[in-house]
């Protein structure tokens, strides 16, 4: 069962210019009810003023001297790596240092190009039962990791759209491209 599930837990959010973290009361602390019209305004330091990054609930800060951590924990942030999860396993993996990030991401943009690339071959959807099976067996792992509105036909006889497929991988290997930009700028700024 999830932890978070039966009982209401407190983001933690951070601060990187102060190097702290607080946790925020609920709106239902505050109305003693739950209702989901009213929406949250954003979080501010009560320290510096300016506004704090929600970490999620399995957030852990390191000290205030650890200034390399915090720095991370910022370019996690921006490139939107954070620790919210259900409760049941946790928020996944999470890069310790930011060289572990790039490979990390280096590892996942090689993933999105592999998809790409087979988008970019595909030509024609095959058209018999045998084609289709040999197909659906052959390149499951690409079939099913596309969005499901590029998947038209029925489950006999699957059309696919390759080029929305194609354009879709584009898109993931430009966000993940920008990631790296983020992580390699901010491992120069740390050496300069």
């Amino acid at each position: 069962m999830c932890r978070y599930a039966m009982t209401k837990y407190k983001s933690h959010y951070a601060c990187f210019n102060c190097r702290k973290t607080f946790k925020r009361r609920l709106l239902s602390d505050i109305n003693g009810g739950y209702n989901k019209n009213e929406k949250e305004s954003p979080a501010k330091c009560p320290e510096c003023n300016s506004l704090m990054a929600n970490m999620g609930l399995d957030f852990e800060s390191p000290k205030k001297t650890d200034i390399a951590r915090w720095k991370h924990l910022a370019t996690l942030y921006k490139v939107g790596i954070t620790f919210h999860s259900c409760g049941c396993s946790g928020p996944g993996y999470i890069p310790n240092d930011s060289n572990a990030l790039l490979t990390y991401f280096e590892k996942i943009k090689s993933h999105y190009l592999e998809h790409q690339y087979f988008w970019s071959q595909r030509k024609n959807d095959p058209k018999t039962q045998s084609e289709i099976a040999k197909d659906q067996h052959k390149n499951a792992t690409f079939l099913s990791s596309i969005p499901q509105k590029m998947k038209t036909g029925s489950k006999k006889t699957p059309e696919y759209d390759a080029l929305s497929a194609q354009k879709y991988w584009n898109n993931k290997v430009k966000q993940i491209e920008e990631k790296i930009e983020t992580v390699k700028a901010h491992i120069t700024h740390k050496k300069g």
